[in-house]
C-alpha cells in the first residue's frame, strides 16, 4: 500500500513539474502589458498579446509553411515507409536482414552529424530556399520503417493467402489487405511525423534564408531578437504555434498507445 501511495505522489510531482512552465507561459501571455514583469497573478486577463501576435507578426505565414512541409512529409513518408516495411517483413530476398539492420543502424546517426554533407548535397541539387529542400531530406526515418515492420510481422499470413486466391499481386496485397488493417499504426506514425516536422528547427534554419519560407520554429527564434524586450509577444506566438501540435496529439494519442502495444518485437 505504501508503495502505491509513493508511486501516486511521484506521478503528481512529475505532472506538476511538467505542467507548471506551461501554466506560467499561458498566464504571462494573458497578462496586460504593464504587468508582464510582475511575479503576482494578473489583475485582469487580456487577449491583447495574442491579437498582436496574430496581426503584427507573420505567424500565420510561418505556420502555413510548417503545415505544408509537415503534411507532405507525413503523407509521402507513410506511403514509402509502409512499402519498405512490407517488403522487409513479408518478401524473401537475399540480404533482407542486412538491409533491415543497416536501416535501423541509422537511428544512431543524429542530424548534426550529417548536417554539413546533407547541406552540400542539397546545395548541389539547387534545392536551397525551396520547399523541396525542406521536404525531401525529412522523408526518410528508420523509426517508421522499424515500427511498421514489427507491426506487419504480427499480421496473420492467412489474410494474404486469401488475397492470393483472388489473384492479387504484391502491390494489391499491400494496398487492399495490409494497409487497411494497419490503420492504427499508420495513424500513430502520422501524429509522430507531423509533430516532428512541425517542431523542426535545425534543418529549416540551415536550408532556408528566404523569410517567406521560414517554418514556425525558425520564425519564433527570429522574433527573440526583434522582440527581445517584449517577450510577451514571443510567448504569445509560441502559444499560437503550439495549438496545432496539441490538436494532433489529442486526436492521435489513443492510436499511438495502441500501436506501440501491438508492435512488439518478434
Amino acid at each position: 500500500m505504501a508503495g502505491k501511495h509513493l508511486r501516486a505522489i511521484t506521478g503528481y510531482v512529475l505532472a506538476a513539474v511538467t505542467v507548471a512552465p506551461l501554466l506560467w507561459m499561458l498566464v504571462t501571455v494573458l497578462k496586460p502589458k504593464d504587468e508582464i514583469f510582475r511575479a503576482e497573478l494578473p489583475s485582469e486577463l487580456t487577449l491583447d498579446n495574442l491579437i498582436y501576435a496574430l496581426t503584427e507578426i507573420p505567424i500565420g505565414k510561418y505556420m502555413l509553411n510548417s503545415a505544408i512541409v509537415s503534411v507532405i512529409v507525413t503523407v509521402v513518408a507513410l506511403v514509402l515507409h509502409s512499402m519498405a516495411a512490407y517488403a522487409l517483413a513479408r518478401l524473401r530476398f537475399p540480404g533482407r536482414q542486412v538491409i533491415f539492420g543497416t536501416i535501423v543502424s541509422t537511428l544512431l546517426v543524429s542530424l548534426p552529424v550529417i548536417l554539413v554533407p546533407l547541406f552540400l548535397v542539397v546545395k548541389e541539387l539547387g534545392l536551397l530556399d525551396t520547399y523541396a529542400g525542406l521536404i525531401l531530406p525529412a522523408i526518410f526515418h528508420a523509426f517508421g520503417i522499424f515500427l511498421l515492420r514489427q507491426y506487419y510481422l504480427n499480421i496473420p499470413r492467412e489474410l494474404e493467402e486469401a488475397s492470393d486466391l483472388d489473384g492479387c499481386g504484391y502491390f494489391r496485397r499491400w494496398w487492399q489487405v495490409i494497409v487497411p488493417v494497419s490503420r492504427p499504426v499508420l495513424a500513430s506514425l502520422a501524429v509522430l511525423f507531423f509533430l516532428a516536422n512541425w517542431n523542426a528547427f535545425l534543418w529549416p534554419l540551415t536550408a532556408t534564408r528566404d523569410p517567406e519560407l521560414r517554418m514556425v520554429q525558425v520564425g519564433i527564434a527570429t522574433l527573440q531578437g526583434q522582440y527581445g524586450s517584449a517577450w510577451n509577444y514571443v510567448l504569445a506566438a509560441t502559444v499560437i504555434a503550439a495549438v496545432p501540435t496539441l490538436i494532433a496529439f489529442v486526436i492521435g494519442q489513443r492510436r499511438l498507445v495502441e500501436a506501440i502495444k501491438t508492435s512488439g518485437l518478434k
